[in-house]
């Protein structure tokens, strides 16, 4: 494993432009059509509840939507977080599901995918990412990519989550919760997407887990004054708590 300091500064501008990890960027959707990237404070911040919610919600509107999943670690066979937005959006599986394209990378160690790819022997296809997005977006108006963990999420050795989604050009759905911590967590994080240019379309804030009162009413005041602040168009969710035989398997 290399050291910290043999790392290249993680700049994906200054990547080789064969770089395999920027394969089929930058998106560029027909008109009707949306991709947005889902990602949240870190690893517990409720992201597949809250894409599940959020991509119900576009199908009750009448949106032709479904969800995709970046890259599922922890799993065999198949993505565990998209069967939660399923069952969240009160659907059954679908041909895309069955056929692998909602996730075309999984791996079974539970971990950030540049080490569960790693452990795995294998080197992610982000290629065939950007292709499942682009073939799902034939049939559907409207793709969620739900991501692994925070932004800061290392994808490989040299290049971070938020790389990727810089490059990508697509905007950000960002899940946050009312947990002791969440305000710091939420700032640091948009504050990168600020820095980065990167369009915030929606900020999501889940119900559950939350905190103890005051903390998580001021948590959610706090963050939801921050984005109205710096991301005026940005819209403000809120994910209900959902009920745990609704996201039982």
């Amino acid at each position: 494993m290399p050291s910290s300091a043999s790392i290249p500064e993680l700049d994906p501008e200054r990547a080789p432009k064969c770089d395999p990890v920027f394969d089929g960027l930058p998106f560029r959707l027909s008109e009707g059509k949306q991709l947005l990237f889902v990602s949240g404070i870190d690893t517990d911040a409720g992201k597949s509840v809250a894409t599940g919610f959020y991509a119900r919600e576009r199908l009750r509107s009448g949106v032709r939507v479904t969800t995709q999943k970046f890259i599922q670690t922890g799993a065999v066979g198949g993505s565990i977080d998209v069967r939660l937005h399923r069952r969240i959006m009160g659907i059954d599986e679908t041909p895309e599901d069955r056929a692998g394209t909602t996730a075309p990378v999984v791996l079974p160690l539970p971990a950030s995918p540049h080490l569960a790819a790693e452990v795995a022997g294998v080197a992610i296809d982000f290629g065939r990412i950007a292709e499942a997005s682009r073939e799902l977006l034939q049939t559907y108006d409207e793709v969620l990519l739900e991501g692994a963990g925070g932004l800061m999420v290392p994808l490989t050795r040299r290049h971070l989550t938020i790389d990727w989604l810089q490059k990508s050009g697509l905007p950000l759905l960002f899940v946050t919760n009312t947990k002791l911590g969440s305000i710091n967590h939420t700032l640091l994080a948009l504050e990168a997407v600020e820095r980065r240019g990167i369009p915030l379309e929606a900020l999501l804030i889940n119900a559950w887990p939350g905190d103890v009162e005051p903390i998580a009413s001021d948590n959610e005041r706090f963050i939801t004054d921050y984005v109205r602040e710096h991301f005026p168009e940005a819209r403000i969710l809120t994910v209900p708590k959902f009920e745990p035989e609704a996201l039982a398997d």
